[in-house]
């Protein structure tokens, strides 16, 4: 069953959303920084995959440059964090689309495959 969550960062401003797989493994990424909530990871599953097998160390840096690292762990461990919220699909799509947007528009990376 696909899941979402809301967290708070409150050391660096930040705001992640995080969609988890049938299997509990963040499949896609996204945190949004400072009062303007401007995004800084939009990162997914399926290009980190695709990069690690046909990319090598420096497609994975430019990657991370402009989406940001997917997060690590499964759903069971970000459940027992404080102020973890569920949240709906439509909530994360809603907050998904925009900043994608922007970072594709922020950076030169080639898509690997997603």
């Amino acid at each position: 069953m696909t899941r979402w969550i809301r967290y708070p960062w409150s050391d660096e401003d930040l705001i992640g959303f995080i969609e988890f797989g049938d299997d509990g493994w963040a499949i896609r990424h996204v945190e949004l920084q400072g009062p303007d909530r401007r995004p800084v990871t939009a990162a997914t599953l399926d290009e980190v995959l695709h990069i690690r097998d046909h990319g090598d160390l420096g497609d994975m840096q430019a990657y991370e440059r402009q989406y940001g690292v997917l997060a690590e762990g499964d759903v069971r461990g970000w459940r027992e964090a404080d102020q973890v919220v569920e949240i709906s699909g439509v909530e994360f799509e809603r907050v998904w689309v925009p900043a994608r947007r922007a970072l594709d528009q922020a950076g030169p990376f080639a898509h690997a495959g997603g």
